[in-house]
């Protein structure tokens, strides 16, 4: 059983009762606690597209982005959504959702995002989990769970350039089995490496995979000495810290502190430094800023914990060795930050029941974030409770943001023009 035990044992009483069904981390377990389910609107209400006016894309509360499309969870034939990642196809342009469920990881074409194609699902390797992730390397798609035995499945994702009577059901091409379950993936696509955290193996530390010929993934080791890393970001390293230009430098979120480790020699891991931060509840994921400078850290449950508002914690990272709190930013609801990644100057964060809030970092180097834009995709509240957005991908060349939810399946949307 994982180290958030030690948490559970400390704040069980705020868990049962705020906890559901479709909790995903950091809970890591499924609980019966007899919660009444948020109400949802009523299905014949939910728009599949809408205009983002006076404040409303139909029933979702929204700012500035527009409902380009929704697939909902039953056309996946799933019951809870989790990660979302994207590729784009080199060869022809493209645009492509990999979204996890719990019953597996679904594949839609975006490339005419107002009418989507669902293309199929790769199914589960063993059983179903509310915990998916997926990411990219070289037009593969590396899929971990928490699933008992899942292992990482590789996909080849040009697999998808012909499917011809969608949706389909997908196997995956390879399987790597050095570990069991795992909670995340991490890659990085300079070095051609996965990393897996949270998984069954050095003491939930990254696990190191070479991934450089994707059908035939190797372990290379890993790194335990930090403990159970819930998430992470790996770069090859080109921030304003030249003692590791060129490094390929981890930053983990484990649980209760933010380490950073030179994982260049994957023989020899090296732990550079580690920081805290006052009113520490799950330290849960984060991400650099373009420059490296900066790194922007989401806690997932100091809202509960402590009665705050959304809260993201910004550092200083210009020095590895010394990294710094420089400030916070607090959103204007309750609701939960989960995974949140930059592009360019802007944050894009989801906030489970506040769904994807979009946050301008031109005014980063003063300390200030400030909101821009917003798309609720669960409109019944605001409150801190694990429903609604999990993650976002904001990375698509055409601007089209794609959402995963938990209870409401796939959000396309774009910022208006």
């Amino acid at each position: 059983m994982k180290k958030i035990l030690l948490i559970f044992a400390l704040s069980c009483f705020i868990f049962s009762c705020n906890k559901d069904d479709n909790a995903p981390d950091p809970m890591e377990q499924n609980t019966d606690d007899g919660d009444i389910p948020d109400p949802d609107p009523d299905p014949v209400m939910i728009p599949v597209s809408a205009i983002c006016d006076n404040g409303m894309a139909g029933v979702f509360p929204c700012n500035n982005y527009d409902l380009i499309y929704r697939i909902g969870l039953d056309e996946f034939g799933a019951s809870e959504g989790n990660d979302i990642w994207g590729w784009t196809d080199p060869s022809s342009g493209k645009e492509y959702a990999l979204m996890g469920l719990d019953n597996g990881t679904a594949f839609v074409d975006i490339s005419n995002a107002a009418n989507p194609v669902y293309l199929g699902k790769l199914r589960t390797q063993t059983g179903n989990s509310a915990w998916r992730d997926i990411k990219v390397y070289n037009n593969y798609a590396f899929v971990v769970s928490e699933a008992s035995n899942h292992g990482m499945q590789v996909f080849d994702l040009t697999r998808l350039r012909n499917v011809a009577n969608p949706p389909t059901s997908f196997n995956a091409d390879a399987i790597y089995t050095g570990f069991g379950s795992a909670h995340n993936i991490v890659i990085n696509t300079n070095s051609g490496y996965a990393y897996a955290v949270g998984s069954d193996t050095f003491n939930g530390g990254p696990h190191f995979i070479n991934i450089q010929d994707p059908l035939n993934p190797v372990g290379e080791g890993g790194y335990s000495m930090d403990s159970y890393s819930h998430d992470a970001q790996v770069v090859t390293y080109t921030g304003p810290d030249s003692d590791y230009t060129g490094r390929e430098i981890l930053i983990g979120s484990n649980e209760n502190e933010v380490v950073i480790v030179d994982i260049t020699d994957k023989n020899n891991p090296v732990h550079i430094s580690a920081i805290t931060y006052q009113q520490t509840g799950y330290t849960h994921q984060g991400w650099f800023t373009d420059d490296q400078s900066y790194f922007l850290l989401g806690d997932e449950l100091d809202e509960i914990n402590f009665g705050i508002n959304s809260r993201t914690i910004l550092f200083d990272f210009s020095d590895l060795d010394d990294p710094q709190t420089v400030g916070e930013y607090y959103g204007p609801t309750t609701a939960i930050d989960h995974n949140g990644y930059v592009k360019g100057n802007t944050f894009f964060q989801a906030n489970y029941t506040a769904g994807v809030r979009i946050i301008s970092l031109a005014d980063i180097n003063n300390g200030n974030l400030q909101e821009i834009g917003f798309f609720d995709t669960h409109p019944s509240n605001n409150a801190a409770s694990f429903n609604g957005a999990w993650s976002v991908y904001p990375f698509f060349n055409s601007e089209h943001i794609i959402v995963s939810d938990i209870n409401m399946g796939l959000f396309i949307i774009k910022k208006k023009t």
